[in-house]
């Protein structure tokens, strides 16, 4: 591992310091004798992780990689690999997946999404896997608009506001979307086993925001059909509806934690700042994309 990936690792470590996170040990998956109560799937059926209630606390299993115990207040994860699993994928599988829903149960908004850091302030992507906020996002920080994360945002209020935390500073790319971008110049970060995606860690290439900046807009992103940029402003309604299905969360069944993440959603949509966001899925269009947003984000750019 090079000196940059170890820095990258110790930053990983210190940046969440409040959740006790180890790796306990390595072992086999043993068949469980309780139901998973929620299961994420990927569109092809892929069973990607399953929940369960261990007692008072919880338990989050991807499938031949790891199991994650977790404690009901949410501040501890115990990590167990499957043999054979390194720990870049398991510190991986964790800061991506495993803490967003952790940091969900201490009450915090974690929403599957990109940000990037424009003159106005920060603008968030939303979407499912494979629409594009990676590549997005990396469009920005190749041209000195610093990203602040590539998949899991997480917002503080403050007052009537909210500002985006940053997140790890790296960004996953498929193949074509590296080449495209960034090339060779990006280090990479140590590969994990359950993806071919490369993570490119900051640097010269990849301009990365450490600092927390504030949130102008929030752009839930389309299919790839639109032959140019088209913006179109969310209803309450709609940007609700978009928030919660882009939530992260570790217990979807508790209706007490249910029913205040809705109550925060229900007042962060009262903000005119959720868009719908369009544009051509081509590498020599993200110039033209990037300025379009940038201007839109200027746009009456104090939201009251």
């Amino acid at each position: 591992m090079t000196e940059d990936q170890c820095e990258y690792s110790r930053w990983l470590r210190r940046k969440f310091l409040f959740v006790d996170f180890r790796i306990e040990g390595i072992r086999f998956q043993a068949p469980l004798v309780i139901d998973a109560f929620h299961d994420w799937v990927f569109p092809d059926g892929t069973h990607w992780a399953q929940f369960y209630r261990n007692g008072e606390d919880y338990l989050i299993r991807f499938p031949e990689l790891a199991d994650f115990d977790i404690s009901v207040d949410g501040l501890a994860v115990r990590a167990w690999p499957v043999p054979g699993i390194s720990d870049e994928t398991v510190d991986h599988l964790y800061l991506n997946q495993v803490l967003p829903v952790v940091l969900s149960k201490q009450g915090k908004w974690v929403f599957h999404a990109s940000a990037v850091e424009t003159p106005s302030g920060a603008v968030a992507f939303l979407a499912e896997s494979g629409r594009g906020k990676s590549t997005l996002a990396a469009g920005f920080a190749i041209a000195g608009y610093r990203f602040l994360t590539d998949d899991a945002l997480l917002l503080e209020r403050t007052g009537e506001r909210y500002v985006v935390q940053p997140s790890n500073p790296s960004i996953r790319l498929w193949q074509d979307s590296q080449q495209a971008l960034v090339g060779a110049d990006a280090q990479l970060a140590p590969p994990v086993q359950y993806t071919p995606k490369a993570r490119l860690l900051s640097g010269d290439a990849l301009a990365f925001c450490p600092e927390k900046r504030p949130l102008q807009r929030m752009y839930f992103l389309g299919e790839g059909n639109a032959r140019q940029v088209t913006f179109r402003q969310m209803s309450p309604s709609e940007a609700f509806m978009g928030l919660v299905k882009h939530s992260f969360l570790l217990d979807i069944e508790a209706q007490q934690t249910l029913s205040s993440h809705f109550n925060q959603l229900a007042e962060m949509v009262a903000l005119p700042i959720y868009f719908y966001l369009d544009y051509p899925r081509a590498f020599d269009a993200l110039p033209q994309v990037r300025q379009a947003i940038i201007e839109h984000a200027n746009s009456e750019s104090n939201v009251e």
